[in-house]
């Protein structure tokens, strides 16, 4: 997708001259300084940068989790700032999908208790059409029964996919969701995540360490010091290596 037809598509999520300060005096540092980016509906985004870049700091503002400093952020038009913790509590849950690095399951609850249990909480069914699309795509025919601890980790992490596409979120969010992963799972979750975005019209922000990531995604954010040093449309590995090689990047 081209950076005009970005921009003439009514964004999903937004960002307006985000500013985040944490401390203050001598020890003061703007983990976000001005950062703005708007990401389009079914559109899958990789936020990079090194270590300190303020990538994470970037996506807590932009779900909801951190409180910025200043500026604006917008979900499906709503303004983020402008919610009290209850409102902010209630678009989080139906607008916003989860998937984390560290899976956060239940380990009580088999596999599909914990892709239900976020919908239960909000009063909601599943959509039992999605559900067995989801679990069939993703290879998990046989393993809905399974706890936590009897499925391998790849499977864990396609758990907590599950969970966060179940509600048909407007936006989902991946932390770091190929860390835990080896190789051969790193490359079928990134293929589904890029499946999604493209069959699902699911909009995708995933922060990531991995130059590979750039295979699957449409759009690259590269990061440095709190600021947008590159936005690239259809990123390559190479591409995304020499940018952060300029950074000084990992």
């Amino acid at each position: 997708m081209t950076a005009v037809e970005y921009s003439s598509v009514q964004p999903i999520v937004s960002a307006t001259n985000l500013v985040k300060v944490y401390g203050e005096g001598d020890t003061l540092v703007r983990a976000l300084d001005g950062v703005s980016a708007s990401f389009a509906s079914g559109t899958f985004t990789a936020i990079m940068g090194p270590s300190g870049s303020g990538k994470s700091t970037l996506m807590h503002c932009l779900a909801g989790l951190d409180e910025s400093t200043s500026g604006h952020i917008a979900i499906n038009g709503t303004a983020v700032e402008s919610l009290n913790d209850n409102e902010l509590t209630k678009l989080r849950r139906d607008q916003i999908g989860f998937i984390f690095q560290s899976f956060n399951l239940l380990p009580t609850h088999t596999a599909k208790e914990n892709i239900l249990l976020p919908l239960e909480l909000a009063g909601t069914q599943a959509d039992q059409n999605l559900l067995s699309h989801l679990v069939k795509s993703l290879g998990l025919e046989g393993r809905m029964g399974h706890l936590p601890s009897q499925l391998s980790g790849g499977e864990q992490q396609r758990v907590a996919v599950i969970r966060a596409l179940i509600s048909h979120p407007s936006v989902v969010f991946a932390d770091e969701p190929t860390g835990a992963l080896d190789t051969r799972n790193s490359k079928h979750l990134l293929s589904y995540l890029c499946s999604a975005s493209q069959e699902l019209g699911q909009t995708i922000i995933m922060v990531t360490h991995d130059p590979k990531a750039a295979r699957y995604v449409d759009r690259a954010i590269i990061l440095s010091d709190g600021q947008v040093r590159h936005d690239m449309d259809e990123p390559t590995e190479e591409t995304v290596i020499e940018a952060m090689r300029h950074l000084g990047g990992e």
